[in-house]
């Protein structure tokens, strides 16, 4: 399996004249690694993080065809798999191919790839698994799920660990950028929330454009990224830096 563990692949600045939402970032050698790995006329499974979200779904499948084409790399076709086709998972999956891990709510999310048995079905998986977002918090085991809706840092009954995938033991938090300021029910994310949780643990906030690439028992990171363990939130890596973890 290559695993790459991502914050966001998308880049939303897209040259002009190209009709696509967003494109694969280019930076730390992002698209030059996929690009090496995958394999010409494959296909894609697509798993939602909301299994009742059909219209969002499809959109998204359609735009993740869409950027590999982009980028040089035609898929066969994408299956979004939701609510509508839960149990034809294990054939699209006999095929060797990529699998995407939507972004979403974690605990939605990793409720669906319960009921999937997704854990099983990807055990021996021989091609590209992509996590987007909240799709690369749910690879690990525990996971990490990191208060993020109103109700959720001060539920004491809101599971903050729950049972992965396994398929790696680097839990990532993503798009650092974007929510390193946030408050949950008047609690900051990092400081009041992240930080305490992450005794006896480890965690990495990436920005969008930096991931984790996991192949042969070896994780390597590209990009920015700040390792948080034991209560000590300390910069490892800028852009464009590649680092074994």
């Amino acid at each position: 399996m290559h695993l790459f563990l991502t914050s966001s692949p998308c880049d939303n600045h897209v040259p002009a004249g190209c009709d696509l939402p967003c494109i694969f970032f280019e930076r730390n050698h992002f698209v030059e690694l996929l690009r090496a790995r995958f394999q010409p006329g494959c296909s894609c499974v697509m798993i939602a993080s909301t299994p009742n979200a059909y219209d969002r779904n499809d959109e998204m499948a359609q735009t993740f065809h869409r950027a590999f084409l982009y980028h040089g790399m035609a898929l066969t076709r994408t299956t979004i798999v939701d609510d509508r086709n839960a149990d034809q998972l294990p054939a699209l999956l006999a095929e060797r191919g990529v699998v995407l891990l939507s972004g979403g709510h974690v605990p939605t999310e990793n409720a669906f790839f319960a009921r999937l048995g997704l854990k099983a079905l990807l055990r021996d998986y021989p091609g590209i698994v992509m996590g987007i977002s909240a799709g690369t918090m749910n690879c690990c085991d525990p996971v990490y799920a990191q208060p993020e809706e109103p109700g959720e840092a001060t539920d004491p009954a809101y599971q903050r660990f729950l049972p992965g995938l396994g398929l790696t033991d680097v839990m990532v938090l993503p798009h650092y950028q974007m929510v390193r300021d946030n408050r949950v029910d008047g609690l900051r994310l990092f400081e009041d929330i992240t930080l305490p949780d992450s005794r006896g643990r480890t965690f990495y906030a990436l920005v969008d454009g930096s991931f984790v690439l996991v192949e042969h028992g070896a994780a390597t990171l590209y990009g920015e990224a700040w390792r948080i363990r034991d209560g000590v939130m300390t910069r490892i890596s800028s852009e464009g830096d590649v680092c074994r973890l």
